[in-house]
């Protein structure tokens, strides 16, 4: 659930983490642990809903790809019933380049860290936007 927008470059979310989610199931069946990239993805959908929302760019019909995620750090282990609050912020915009800072937080306690770089398909579906591969 969103709880704040600001287009000037951020927004924070709220995740009820629940035992009955499936990933649980494999990720640890006796120890149950939020998976880390689950909130890497997150910081990433929160990054493209502010393009979506500030209307910077026609987000509603584009792809948005994921191009780097750096400086990633995983801080404290986020557990069913926790409250994981998200927050991205826009370091940096370059064309259709969008660089974001996350953060996820349990009870004010920093649970994950790290930088997510995105581009948005600026050609469409047929992917022309893209920036060229290595």
């Amino acid at each position: 659930r969103v709880m704040e927008f600001d287009p000037k470059g951020s927004v924070v979310a709220i995740k009820n983490v629940a035992v009955n989610e499936p990933f649980f199931q494999g990720h640890f069946p006796e120890n149950p642990v939020f998976p880390g990239v689950l909130m890497v993805e997150a910081f990433a959908q929160l990054g493209g809903l502010w393009a979506y929302l500030s209307g910077v760019e026609e987000v509603a019909s584009k792809n948005v790809f994921f191009v780097s995620v750096d400086k990633v750090k995983f801080r404290r282990v986020v557990k069913p019933g926790d409250r994981l609050v998200l927050r991205v912020d826009l370091l940096q915009k370059r064309s259709a380049v969008y660089k974001f800072q996350g953060k996820a937080y349990v009870d004010d306690n920093l649970a994950a860290e790290g930088e997510v770089t995105m581009v948005i398909d600026i050609e469409g579906p047929d992917r022309k936007g893209l920036p060229a591969a290595r």
